[in-house]
């Protein structure tokens, strides 16, 4: 009798990170939440992550956070991995793991705790409690106030179900001490790494050179078009198009992104309504962007579906 594979065995792929679907009285839209992940399977997503920092973890209460985790796995109905974000202190993080494990999720990306800066001791006292708390396999989120030096990432590897590190931190140099020292004190231990940066195709090849291959795709939310064909650009080496792809839609993509505080979401959910599927906006504190940079997105969206289709 085999047993199942693990999340980490089974996390292949794009990483489609959905937004939260909102109706026009600013409730949660199951509905509309399940047709934008059901989309995004279709398209060819490898696995789904549900309510993490594009899906605004931080605008829903534990109702509807259970609740958008469970309408998420009942809709992907195990075609992929679904994981669940948890975030805040350490008690409200166990409390979501358990939440989001009774609502059916294949594991936990585990966000970075609330507001205080701690020390790499505090650190680990918070993912190993997190580990302790849930069967569920845990992915740490690395950013922020959750930098791990290459030997406190040793000692996270040590957990049995923290299976991967998602580097949002974006320092290469670390990332490639990190991966390093884990592989020589754990040769066998299978621990997977991931580039979790905003827009993280800018910075996949770099990765790529470290030996990280694995990525979320913000883009892939609202054009899983041109976030497909460059994967599929990159893993057999067509630089041709990778770069014109950058050029075109990926770099002048974070050159507006950067030109507003919260475009990380709030310019994927305009992206996603432009695309035809009203999700609504977004919670405070964030805010709609600017009508002329949805009128920029909208045409960058048009460059980057033309050079797929040619």
């Amino acid at each position: 009798m085999t047993s199942e594979p693990s999340l980490a065995e089974r996390l292949d792929g794009l990483l489609f990170f959905p937004v939260t679907a909102y109706g026009a009285d600013g409730s949660v839209d199951l509905a509309v939440l399940r047709a934008h992940v059901r989309h995004g399977v279709d398209a060819g997503a490898g696995a789904v992550f549900v309510c993490c920092g594009t899906g605004e973890f931080h605008a829903l209460d534990d109702q509807e956070f259970g609740a958008c985790v469970a309408a998420v796995t009942a809709e992907v109905d195990g075609r992929v991995p679904v994981v669940a974000g948890v975030g805040y202190g350490t008690a409200l993080a166990v409390r979501y793991a358990r939440i989001a494990g009774e609502a059916g999720a294949d594991g936990l990306l585990a966000m970075p705790p609330y507001l205080l800066v701690p020390d790499q001791r505090g650190l680990l006292r918070h993912y190993r409690a997190l580990a302790e708390s849930t069967p569920l396999e845990l992915i740490v989120y690395q950013r922020d106030n959750a930098v791990f030096t290459p030997e406190a990432a040793v000692e996270l590897a040590r957990v049995p179900n923290v299976v991967g590190l998602k580097d949002g931190h974006g320092d290469l140099d670390l990332m490639q001490r990190t991966v390093s020292a884990v592989r020589s004190a754990l040769p066998d231990s299978g621990f997977r790494y991931f580039n979790g940066l905003p827009t993280a195709e800018l910075t996949a090849q770099a990765y790529r050179g470290i030996g990280v291959h694995l990525y979320s795709s913000a883009a892939f939310c609202f054009v899983p078009e041109v976030a497909l064909a460059f994967q599929r650009a990159l893993h057999r080496g067509d630089e041709s198009l990778v770069n014109q792809l950058i050029d075109v839609f990926y770099r002048p993509l974070v050159e507006l992104r950067n030109r507003g505080r919260g475009y990380a979401v709030s310019l994927v959910k305009a992206g996603v309504r432009i695309r035809g599927m009203d999700v609504g906006g977004v919670r405070p504190p964030l805010s709609e962007p600017e009508p002329e940079h949805i009128g920029e997105l909208a045409e960058l969206i048009e460059r980057g579906l033309s050079v797929v289709a040619g």
